[in-house]
């Protein structure tokens, strides 16, 4: 009787020191991998080999088929050791390094994506780019086999012109990476207009969003288009980012059981999502739900944004107060399967009585409802709502209440039973840019829903970050197992004030105020391009980098410099410092030709302009911390949509009280009226008579009364 010896180990390569969870899948490639660093371009300088980068990050389903295809398969891998130098990134731990040759590939290619695979001379200079390779040629792809068999042989026998072509194509990118030019003009209304115009005339008024599939969330369209609504009462503004958030919540992209949006829809109606969830999605798409209950008092939006704030907090965040960074969108080897349902397991789960209900509401069919059924398994459902609430309890003689109250229950029943499924993959590495935009998230839920949790969540997050990746004088990017890497960029920079400010505004922790105005300092220090205006996105620190470029425009995130200037334009109210306004003023203005000339690609520097050009409203709050006629005052304001506001608070008798007013002239001589919380409603520096009822004060900020 014979037996199988077991199987050894397998080999590692140089990935298996990384921290990066996308990093580490690769680390037992057959494949030589290095990461980004001077022992991989050394070797390439010595020996004259050209890099092959590759490019990716852990929740990428593609990025999976290549590794799987490509980077397991041994006769690739050794033409990639005997040829090549290979080096792998992590696009959410270096952006620098991802935008730069991301501009590369869309120069050669006309397109982009993950996985980015990228061929670079020993100095770094790009001269052959595209995304996904399958291994052997096919459907008209070249085959990752045969391109790594030309490029070498090319490599060989043409290495001059392989080394003009590099040449042409990096003095593209470095062109490519001065985005601020033209002369600097004022920002005016009109840019904010024609921009609102565009998106309207994109607008998919049967199912939301603007323009054709595949579609993503419009988060910047939104955020101006609400603004857009507030400042010109554009109701047609107003309705377009309503139905839209409507039509992604009702659709496939929303978690309709466990909470919280994929990354975007394959299909014009959001059925059919690429089923990964991303950090930074959630964390934009929750305010822009709470903006929508501010402006039209419809508990939908509210219960939308609360399910994603759970969704958070349930999968996303450590035990120490940061938030992870993705879900894969793959789960036993299949994208969507940790989501999917057949007709007839929620019958026998939810019984004859309840499960036709919940099938009608969710569009639940046994045939299954996908709109590409060659791609998927027959038989299998995305839940969905195609009709309302409302006309369903019609149907069945319920009330929408009772109804509601039915579902909830149902949707419970099936997350218990679904969380005992194999989830998809976690990326629980912390990135400071993608945590500070969840931090401002859960401030401004706090703000609006009032939840103590959400609170505790922003300021342990916060907490977390200044006390695991800041030291000193340097902010960094990455946090996991323990340790920190990485130089931060200026969106973590950025991200991280904006962040630090709205948490002040929900805490009125002073210590806030003043980390938000120490980061924007070192912003400044760091970022800031003394010759031109305008941030750079790396630190001088940052090096083996053919270009530095100045991002202007928005991609799944806003562009650092978009929320560097509101930032700088909020600290300059709050603190009374004539340069920080000066200095997101004149990034404004150096930016005016690209606003005019590209607007649908700087939403969120348009929202910034819109807070430059409204001033904003000043509310100093005086009172009691915690008392009821203080709280009564805030609920008020934060029961209204009201974009351009900053709001500060000091409680005369507490020992911090000199340090409030030390941080922000708003509060100097800010007193009680007569025993009462206050309310100081300024502009300028320049205030009103104090208010004492939230009635007054909502009169003083000119409140649109249809809100009520």
């Amino acid at each position: 009787m014979t037996t199988t010896p077991a199987a050894g180990p397998k080999r590692s390569n140089r990935l298996i020191d990384a921290t990066s969870p996308y990093l580490l899948q690769h680390a037992h490639n057959p494949v030589d991998w290095y990461p980004w660093g001077d022992e991989a371009l050394d070797k390439a300088r010595t020996e004259n080999k050209p890099i092959f980068l590759s490019i990716g990050y852990s929740a990428c389903h593609w990025c999976h088929v290549m590794e799987r295809e490509s980077f397991e398969d041994e006769a690739i891998a050794e033409l990639l050791n005997r040829h090549y130098v290979s080096i792998k990134v992590d696009r959410e731990e270096r952006p620098d390094i991802d935008g730069i040759y991301m501009a590369a590939t869309q120069i050669m290619t006309g397109g982009g994506g993950w996985p980015m695979s990228v061929f670079l001379t020993p100095d770094l200079k790009p001269f052959y780019a595209g995304t996904y390779f399958p291994p052997r040629s096919r459907m008209g792809r070249p085959g990752f086999r045969t391109i790594l068999e030309s490029i070498t042989a090319a490599w060989q026998t043409r290495h001059s012109e392989i080394l003009e072509s590099a040449e042409r194509f990096t003095d593209y990118v470095r062109q490519n990476a001065d985005t601020c030019t033209g002369s600097p003009n004022a920002p005016t209304p009109e840019l904010i207009a024609v921009a609102a115009g565009d998106l309207l005339r994109s607008y998919d008024s049967n199912h939301g969003g603007f323009g054709p599939a595949p579609k993503f969330p419009p988060h910047g369209a939104i955020n101006l288009l609400f603004r857009r609504y507030h400042a010109t009462k554009d109701a047609q503004a107003r309705d377009a980012a309503l139905v839209t958030l409507q039509k992604m919540a009702n659709g496939g992209l929303y978690d309709h059981l466990g909470g919280g949006f994929h990354r975007y829809s394959v299909d014009e109606r959001w059925l059919v999502p690429h089923f990964e969830k991303m950090l930074y999605d959630n964390a934009q798409l929750a305010p822009l739900y709470l903006a929508a209950y501010q402006i039209t008092g419809d508990s939908f939006y509210r219960r939308i944004a609360e399910e994603t704030f759970d969704y958070v907090l349930r999968e996303m965040t450590g035990p120490d107060g940061g938030f992870y960074s993705s879900e894969d969108a793959d789960s036993e080897g299949e994208e969507g399967k940790f989501y999917l349902w057949r007709h007839d397991d929620i019958v026998e789960l939810l019984g004859e009585e309840d499960a036709p209900l919940f099938n009608e509401h969710y569009t639940v069919r046994p045939e299954g409802n996908f709109s590409s059924p060659e791609e998927y398994h027959a038989g299998l459902n995305i839940l969905h709502v195609t009709s309302s609430l409302g006309d369903l309890a019609q149907r069945h003689g319920l009330s929408a209440a009772e109804l509601e109250v039915r579902l909830g229950a149902m949707r419970r029943k099936l997350l218990a039973v679904r969380s005992q499924r194999v989830r998809p993959g976690l990326d629980d590495k912390v990135l400071t840019s993608w945590n500070a935009l969840m931090i401002s998230a859960f401030a401004q839920g706090y703000q609006v829903l009032a939840d103590e949790n959400l609170l505790h969540a922003a300021e342990k997050a916060a907490a977390f970050l200044w006390s695991h990746l800041k030291d000193g004088e340097r902010l960094l990017r990455s946090h996991r197992n323990g340790e920190s890497r990485f130089d931060a960029y200026l969106d973590d920079h950025a991200f991280l004030a904006v962040a630090l400010l709205d948490l002040y505004e929900a805490a009125f922790d002073v210590r806030w105020l003043e980390a938000a105005r120490e980061i924007a300092d070192i912003m400044l220090a760091k970022f800031w391009d003394r010759e031109g205006g305008g941030f750079f996105f790396t630190s001088p620190g940052h090096t083996h980098l053919i270009a530095r470029d100045k991002p202007v425009f928005d991609g799944a995130e806003p562009s650092g410099n978009a929320m560097a200037a509101y930032a700088l334009l909020r600290l300059a109210t709050f603190s009374g410092e004539a340069e920080y306004g000066d200095k997101a003023e004149r990034l404004l203005c150096i930016n005016h030709a690209g606003l005019e000339s590209m607007p649908r690609a700087q939403l969120s520097m348009l929202c910034a302009v819109d807070f430059y050009l409204h001033a904003p409203k000043e509310i100093a709050i005086a009172g009691k911390s915690g008392s009821p006629d203080v709280l009564v005052l805030l609920q008020a304001l934060h029961r209204h949509y009201i974009p351009n506001k900053v709001v500060a608070f000091i409680d005369p008798d507490a020992p911090d009280a000199q340090r409030a007013r030390d941080a922000t002239p708003l509060l100097d001589a800010k007193m009680p009226v007569d025993g009462k919380a206050a309310a100081y409603v300024c502009k300028d520096f320049a205030c009103r008579q104090p208010v004492t009822s939230p009635e007054a004060l909502l009169e003083e900020l000119e409140v649109d009364r249809e809100q009520e």
